[in-house]
């Protein structure tokens, strides 16, 4: 009987939330990119100011996006950093980021893409 053995879980994971302005989407996803995530997933969404504004009779309603990324624990804290930074830059650059830990991954497989890891193999 064959022996299938996994060199598994060698980092945690951690979910990646970020919400940034629809025109610089392209260079976050870069960025995330950059920092060994192979899976980021966006959908549309609005800032909280839009809420304040309304309320004041201004209207500023600029579009948003919802990122999300499945990062590297050991690669999530130079991520957040990189992050801060760019939203010090002007007001396009702005928004919000934060991670989450993932306490499991279900499959070897799966894990391996999220984690980015190419060690994850078969063995006999």
């Amino acid at each position: 009987m064959d022996k299938k053995q996994r060199n598994i879980a060698p980092v945690k994971l951690e979910l990646l939330v970020a919400v940034v302005h629809n025109s610089k989407l392209a260079y976050y996803s870069s960025i995330i990119q950059s920092h060994q995530a192979n899976m980021q997933f966006t959908v549309a969404a609005k800032g909280t100011t839009h809420l304040i504004l309304n309320y004041l009779g201004l209207s500023a309603d600029r579009p948003k996006t919802l990122l999300t990324a499945v990062v590297r624990s050991d690669q999530a804290g130079d991520l957040i950093e990189q992050l801060k930074e760019t939203f010090k830059k002007s007001g396009d650059y702005k928004g919000v980021a934060f991670t989450v830990r993932l306490t499991s991954t279900i499959g070897a497989l799966a894990y391996g893409f999220l984690a980015n890891e190419k060690s994850i193999k078969e063995e006999q």
